[in-house]
């Protein structure tokens, strides 16, 4: 989307630098482990994590907890969603509220979520639920002010429209504000999503006993440093697919 409209001597400028970044990276990275400055096994070489990364793909064991933690993040950025758009029309289709409402959300917006774990413990025990919880406690916010936002900022004509029609609450709603607010959805969407991985990815980490973020502390804890490592590249290219489709799903649908 970004790319809309350069000329293509631009384009082929940010497609090298584009494939060229990561090149730099992996070179830069194996230099610094080859080069002794760190302690032993803290950057291991890059044939280490490639070994460890087929290890760990090969390993039925990981699927266990890769399931474990898809299903967190399904269900956390699913109830997201679900209350975040209900709350974002309710609140942002009463002005006043909105603006009574507004300083709160946004402040626990920036709040860390994880300060919030010993609570949801506390209701939804240490299994997945907690997890699930915490995911969607912090996608939650992210979801319910960017739907707030695009719902006041509806066309004031086409809720007035909608009122000389005479249009129920329900028919206002699935006729008018649903289709202006197609586009502050997905951006809330995109944006609560990456908070509740790492809300969730947090919690496996604190108090869990499966899930990548428990697996990736795992080795931490163990200094099986070339495995962590591997976990993690294995969350970075999850995270990386899961934002290609909400990118994909932006440009198809988000035409604000």
């Amino acid at each position: 989307m970004a790319q809309t409209g350069m000329n293509p001597r631009l384009r082929r400028q940010v497609l090298t630098l584009q494939v060229l970044t990561p090149v730099v990276l992996v070179i830069l990275w194996e230099l610094i482990a080859r080069s002794g400055l760190l302690y032993e096994g803290v950057v291991p070489t890059i044939l280490e994590v490639a070994s460890a990364f087929w290890n760990e793909v090969s390993s039925p064991e990981l699927y266990h907890h890769f399931g474990v933690t898809l299903m967190e993040l399904f269900g956390g950025f699913t109830i997201a969603t679900l209350i975040g758009v209900v709350t974002g029309i309710a609140l942002g289709s009463r002005p006043f509220v909105s603006s009574v409402a507004d300083p709160f959300l946004s402040s626990l917006a920036t709040t860390p979520k994880i300060i919030f774990l010993p609570v949801v413990m506390l209701i939804f025990g240490i299994g997945p639920e907690s997890k699930v919880a915490l995911g969607a406690l912090g996608g939650f916010f992210p979801i319910a002010l960017s739907t707030m936002s695009g719902t006041l900022n509806v066309r004031p004509v086409l809720v007035d429209v909608g009122k000389a029609l005479n249009l129920t609450r329900w028919q206002m709603l699935v006729k008018i504000y649903l289709p202006s607010l197609v586009g502050p959805i997905i951006r809330g969407m995109r944006l609560g999503l990456g908070v509740t991985i790492i809300a969730i990815l947090l919690g496996e980490i604190k108090l869990s006993n499966a899930g990548l973020g428990f697996l990736a502390i795992e080795y931490y804890n163990t200094f099986h440093i070339a495995s962590m490592y591997s976990i993690l590249i294995i969350i970075f290219l999850t995270a990386l697919s899961i934002n290609a489709v909400m990118s994909y799903i932006s440009q198809r649908f988000d035409r604000a």
